[in-house]
């Protein structure tokens, strides 16, 4: 009880009660798209190219600050920890975007047919992939301090998924999509990835660079730690606005939003489970095996939400799908953070036995 306390403390207040602050913002939406209707009526007038243009701007609160804490000089040292980052790349970009295609598959066309519109349940289905497409950034260094992960490989992990998502995101989304017979709006899907990966990681790389230069890192720790709120309540604005749009639909389908939390409970465990037991037979520390799982387990649920509300709009149910996904992220991490730290003896016990991880030992 004390050690659970103790993670929730580390969050921070927003983050420790981030789903209650996600339900709150919800309910609020649903109220304004119900009662005040000329607030989504103005919001909707304000668009460039389907991309709403105060959602970007609070969307850009959320990723940039994230980009701020990559250290892409970091990379270079991905060749010291081949096997860590072997089942983290091969998790995140190999499994996960099918395993989540497929499982949410199966519930919203199989076990939930007749309970979902075809239409809608295509919808729910285009939003679990955008999920599914893009692994945790910035979160994984939450997710990582909390089970004493290596600090050194969660950072390679992260600048290296960083990377990855700049070129295979995209064909993985679109790839998917189609396969579920969803028109892919190319133009509006690249134009999102630039606005949503390539502008704010350039952006904060080059913001990084100049101030370690002009003024050093300590300073720029102090720095990047005064976004931490902005980009919670950049994100908490953000899903007023959605449900503010999302009102009817979800007061006519009120139990829509447990029905995909379900499968997307069920991926999330299932894809820690496997880059955390195969860091397990591979026998790693327990220090990389953590951050390896959490890194599978955890969303980019910014940029899936971004992306959703580009390609289909703020009232689809693929924008409200994702932000089912945000309001799981917190309770479902934590028991995951939680097990990650009852399981350590069954690595320290293996190390011991069969003497590996000497120091020096490639990762």
């Amino acid at each position: 009880m004390a050690e659970r306390i103790a993670n929730e403390a580390e969050l921070g207040f927003f983050g420790r009660y981030l789903t209650l602050w996600v339900a709150l913002c919800m309910a609020a939406g649903v109220m304004i798209g119900i009662y005040i209707l000329i607030v989504p009526a103005i919001l909707a007038k304000f668009e460039f190219a389907n991309v709403s243009i105060p959602v970007a701007v609070l969307i850009w609160l959320m990723i940039y600050p994230m980009m701020l804490k990559i250290d892409f000089s970091s990379v270079v040292g991905a060749v010291k920890m081949p096997k860590g980052l072997i089942v983290t790349c091969t998790t995140n970009w190999l499994i996960k975007p099918f395993t989540m295609y497929g499982i949410a598959a199966f519930f919203l066309f199989v076990l939930y047919k007749g309970m979902i519109s075809p239409e809608l349940a295509k919808e729910y289905l285009a939003g679990a992939v955008l999920l599914g497409a893009a692994p945790c950034t910035a979160m994984v260094f939450v997710w990582s301090h909390l089970t004493k992960g290596n600090p050194a490989y969660t950072l390679v992990q992260v600048a290296v998924n960083d990377l990855i998502i700049l070129f295979a995101f995209t064909p993985i989304v679109a790839f998917l999509l189609g396969v579920s017979g969803i028109a892919i709006p190319w133009n509006t899907l690249l134009l999102s990835v630039v606005l949503f990966v390539v502008i704010p990681l350039t952006a904060g790389w080059l913001t990084r660079r100049s101030y370690i230069n002009n003024h050093g890192e300590e300073a720029f720790n102090e720095f990047v730690s005064k976004f931490d709120n902005i980009t919670t309540v950049g994100l908490l604005l953000t899903l007023v606005i959605i449900f503010s749009f999302q009102g009817r639909v979800i007061i006519n389908n009120p139990t829509d939003i447990l029905l995909i939390a379900i499968p997307l409970t069920i991926q999330t465990v299932f894809i820690f489970g496997v880059g955390y037991f195969w860091a397990w037979a591979w026998k790693l520390p327990h220090d990389v095996a953590a951050p390896a799982g959490m890194i599978g387990a955890s969303n980019f649920f910014e940029l899936a939400v971004a992306v959703a509300i580009s390609l289909f709009g703020l009232k689809s149910g693929a924008a409200l799908a994702t932000v089912v996904g945000v309001l799981i992220e917190v309770p479902v991490m934590l028991m995951l953070v939680r097990f990650c730290n009852n399981t350590k003896s069954w690595f320290s016990s293996k190390k011991n036995m069969t003497g590996d991880n000497r120091p020096g030992e490639v990762l």
